[in-house]
């Protein structure tokens, strides 16, 4: 393995860095009583990678069985108990614990703690996924409703495959 071509060609550096602060407003919240801070989108890092916060509240809240075709998507703990599935088996995580998921690589996470939990999730390459979660936030909230075929045209849009 070694070094990706160079993306920036230029020899002195530039100030492009982006700055978010930690008690910064999250983008979405949820009925549930989480919320997800978008620390970097698929857009702001022009599609190299994809990073949330995901705040969960005690309520049991999360995604069953699914994969992806077109990213790979990263879990770690930062408090709380995540239970994480690894395609195999459920894993009631703590923070530090961290999973990896390849591309096509089952997936899932709840907390079901009773207890508030938070974790960081990382996707590569940079999806526009901001669109999937705040509709499913909707969706939850009562604001929105899909019809079976929308939903097939939604997860087909959004890469999510369920099992």
């Amino acid at each position: 393995m070694s070094y990706p071509e160079p993306r920036y060609e230029g020899g002195t550096g530039e100030i492009s860095a982006l700055y978010r602060p930690g008690d910064a407003t999250p983008e979405l919240l949820m009925s549930s009583g989480g919320s997800a801070s978008y620390l970097a989108t698929g857009a702001s890092t022009n599609g190299q990678f994809g990073l949330y916060r995901w705040d969960m509240a005690a309520k049991p809240t999360g995604p069953a069985a699914h994969f992806h075709k077109t990213i790979s998507e990263s879990f770690f703990v930062l408090s709380g108990t995540v239970r994480l599935f690894n395609g195999e088996r459920w894993t009631d995580t703590k923070p530090g614990d961290f999973l990896y998921v390849p591309e096509g690589g089952v997936h899932a996470f709840r907390n079901e703690s009773g207890e508030p939990a938070s974790m960081l999730i990382l996707f590569a390459p940079g999806a526009p996924r901001e669109p999937y979660f705040e509709t499913l936030a909707e969706v939850a909230a009562g604001d929105r409703e899909l019809t079976p075929e929308e939903w097939e045209e939604f997860y087909l849009r959004h890469d999510t495959y369920w099992t």
